[in-house]
């Protein structure tokens, strides 16, 4: 045997000792279960929540901003759930180009490009529901643009061609006046 072996052998002599309990153990601890208050009613089962009716009140401005948002949504599956970038009517020389995002969660949402130089307050979109969109008068050319949502989270759009930026940022690009 080792030296910390031999230091154990005491130990392990106490616990193979008999425990003792005393004689009045039982009664002690029914008079203290006895002391303790009696059970309430359950607690409400935290899963039982779905299955209870709810009962939803709206102001007339409420449901109509209600029904204003679902009917937003229902124009945009309708376009195919896709943003539509590109010249929609003639102005001079220059055309409107529609940016249109959908994003339901943000709070803003600008567009910063080549024909703003980049500036996050020059094109704020508006929003309609959770679509977001602005008409840009644009000359002909090639534009690199991207949304900016809630003033910091730089967003591509899904639905253009991207491009890199000389930053490594990613993109997208616009064509006006050609393909």
């Amino acid at each position: 045997m080792t030296e910390q072996d031999d230091s154990l052998e005491p130990i392990i002599e106490i616990l193979r000792e008999p425990a003792v309990l005393r004689a009045d153990l039982t009664d002690r601890v029914m008079s203290e279960i006895e002391r303790l208050p009696l059970p309430g009613p359950a607690a409400p089962n935290p899963v039982r929540w779905w299955r209870r009716g709810w009962t939803i009140r709206l102001t007339p401005l409420r449901g109509l901003g209600l029904a204003a948002g679902l009917a937003a949504l229902l124009f945009a599956v309708r376009l195919g759930g896709r943003p539509r970038v590109g010249p929609v009517v003639p102005l001079g020389a220059r055309a409107m180009t529609q940016f249109v995002l959908i994003a339901p969660t943000a709070t803003s949402v600008t567009v910063v490009g080549d024909f703003n130089d980049w500036s996050m307050s020059a094109t704020p979109l508006e929003r309609a529901g959770g679509v977001w969109s602005v008409a840009v008068p644009l000359g002909p050319g090639r534009y690199r643009y991207a949304f900016v949502v809630n003033g910091a989270i730089w967003q591509r759009d899904p639905e253009a061609p991207a491009a890199d930026d000389e930053f490594g940022r990613a993109n997208s690009v616009v064509t006006v006046g050609g393909t």
